[in-house]
């Protein structure tokens, strides 16, 4: 006789095997390691902080700049 299977679990498995497949496209396609995202947040705040050492004056909520 034949092995009984159950449908909805070879279904789930189905989707979950394709879910996999494609997630691992995605990362491969767009995504980025945390090295990478770490470095770029640490170059970001370094130059945040060299912007902000060059500033003439400390900010003053009462004051508004000119445009």
């Amino acid at each position: 006789m034949a092995e009984i299977v159950n449908l909805n679990r070879f279904r789930k498995a189905q989707n979950k095997a394709e879910a996999t497949r494609q997630a691992t496209e995605n990362r491969i396609l767009h995504g980025r390691t945390r090295e990478e995202r770490e470095r770029e947040a640490r170059e970001n705040e370094a130059r945040r902080r060299a912007l902000e050492g060059k500033r003439l004056a400390p900010e003053d909520p009462g004051i508004k700049p000119k445009d």
